[in-house]
């Protein structure tokens, strides 16, 4: 009887609505059915409405490496990223996250311009006030990077990693032929 009494009454309303009608239904079905007993508190009782807050419409960046600072608290539609789990694009308004980033191409949008950096690794902090902190390592707006000897670069230590002989030799060479394969693919595309 009380499942069908609580059904019924739970039943008029939107879920998750925060308007304190539910709560009172349930009360009074409630008190019907066990006169003795004080009412469980039900999730209503602990929610409070969200208060509207509008999206932001910009978002912030701070963009720093350890020898300079590119942007600071510049206002920007979107900055794409290349995080290891995959190429994220950051909005006004995004989830507050932290992510590892990989060599690659940073984008900057700010109306229809679009910047472009290589960063060879960092992290970007997303904050839930729109705010997004971008350190790099490395920071290079793409336009100064030189495509041939970005390619002689690659062969050098394409050619290190095939004849390096310890541990540590292949690890550098390695990592030489990451960050200039993801250099070369941010020239190219």
């Amino acid at each position: 009887m009380f499942c069908r009494a609580t059904t019924r009454i739970l039943s008029h309303r939107r879920l998750f609505s925060t308007t304190p009608v539910a709560d009172d239904l349930f009360v009074t079905a409630w008190k019907r059915i066990m006169p003795n007993l004080d009412p469980p508190k039900t999730p209503l009782t602990f929610m409070q409405p969200r208060p509207s807050a509008a999206s932001p419409s910009k978002l912030t960046v701070n963009l720093v490496s350890p020898y300079s600072s590119q942007f600071c608290k510049k206002q920007v539609d979107m900055v794409t990223v290349p995080a290891t789990t995959g190429e994220m694009g950051i909005l006004p308004g995004h989830v507050a996250s932290i992510s590892e980033l990989k060599p690659g191409l940073l984008s900057i949008h700010e109306g229809n311009e679009v910047k472009k950096y290589f960063v060879s690794s960092g992290f970007a902090f997303v904050h839930s006030n729109s705010v997004t902190d971008i350190i790099a390592i490395e920071v290079v707006p793409i336009e100064q990077v030189d495509p041939t000897s970005v390619q002689k670069g690659l062969s050098e230590f394409t050619q290190k990693l095939s004849t390096a002989s310890t541990d540590l030799e292949k690890v550098e060479a390695q990592i030489g032929v990451d960050v200039l394969s993801a250099l070369n693919s941010s020239l190219l595309g």
